[in-house]
């Protein structure tokens, strides 16, 4: 599962992810790619769930470039725990992406094939994303 080696706080403020995607937003790697189409905290086993599709799919005719990383931690508190007693522990790692930012890139297939694995990999994740090309 990806996650930063280390950082700087153990828990971190919920925050807010506002505007569209400055940077990130177009296909610099490959010929395909996916975008997303609203604000999201995609976890890192989503983000592995589509690595691992996208591996599946494209062996070793194509490659893959992954575009984001999870950097924000989670807290949680476990079930059934009274109000106040602090902040919980860290639950799960996310990566905050507005809309316009591209995750995942492929290359080394036609337009249609790319269209389908891009769709199905899409299908694992929990944001409404768009088919792009360079």
């Amino acid at each position: 599962m990806l996650m930063p080696r280390k950082s700087k706080h153990r828990k971190m403020q919920k925050g807010r992810i506002r505007g569209h995607a400055n940077r990130g937003n177009r296909v610099a790697f490959g010929d395909y790619g996916i975008q997303t189409k609203e604000h999201a905290f995609i976890t890192a086993n989503e983000i592995e769930a589509v690595r691992v599709n996208l591996n599946k799919k494209l062996r070793k005719i194509g490659k893959i470039w992954i575009r984001i990383f999870p950097q924000k931690v989670i807290t949680k508190k476990p079930l059934e725990v009274r109000m106040g007693k602090g902040k919980g522990a860290p639950d799960k790692w996310v990566a905050a992406v507005r809309p316009g930012h591209v995750l995942f890139e492929i290359s080394g297939v036609d337009k249609d094939a790319a269209k389908l694995i891009l769709k199905q990999a899409s299908n694992k994740l929990s944001v409404k994303t768009n088919f792009i090309e360079r």
